[in-house]
């Protein structure tokens, strides 16, 4: 802050001594210290101030920053969502994937007498068969 060196301080307190005298240097000493300590106390008041102030603006930026990303955020599901509903819209209009057919049914609600269900297939003499399938043996 201020470049005074150890021979500048004592320089000054000599012409101190010099002007004041011995009787009244004691007393503007402790004058001029506590006038030091006022505007020590008050520069770090200030500077505490002043970081607080920037503390706080610096987190009211990164709140800014944060609701910023969130609406981006926001926004891409957004229309996300909406893409993906306008490609179903398409789809569903298209024609969409085709259903499976059902399974024959009389008009009493029964299967017909020539629909047997496959696993009647395996059944031999009225028993499941005992025997495991080889690995090249189909069953129809």
């Amino acid at each position: 802050m201020f470049d005074v060196g150890f021979s500048e301080l004592f320089l000054i307190a000599i012409v101190a001594l010099v002007v004041l005298g011995p009787e009244r240097l004691p007393k503007a000493a402790r004058f001029a210290g506590l006038w030091v300590r006022r505007a020590r106390a008050q520069w770090y008041s200030v500077k505490s101030e002043l970081e607080r102030e920037l503390a706080a603006e610096e987190l009211q930026r990164n709140i800014r920053e944060t609701r910023e990303a969130v609406h981006a955020f926001d926004t891409d599901i957004r229309d996300a969502e909406f893409e993906a509903r306008r490609e179903f819209e398409a789809l569903r209009d298209a024609g969409g994937p085709k259903r499976l057919p059902s399974p024959d049914v009389d008009a009493d609600g029964g299967f017909d007498e020539n629909d047997t269900p496959a696993a009647t297939d395996d059944l031999v003499d009225g028993r499941a068969d005992d025997r495991k399938p080889e690995p090249g043996d189909v069953r129809s």
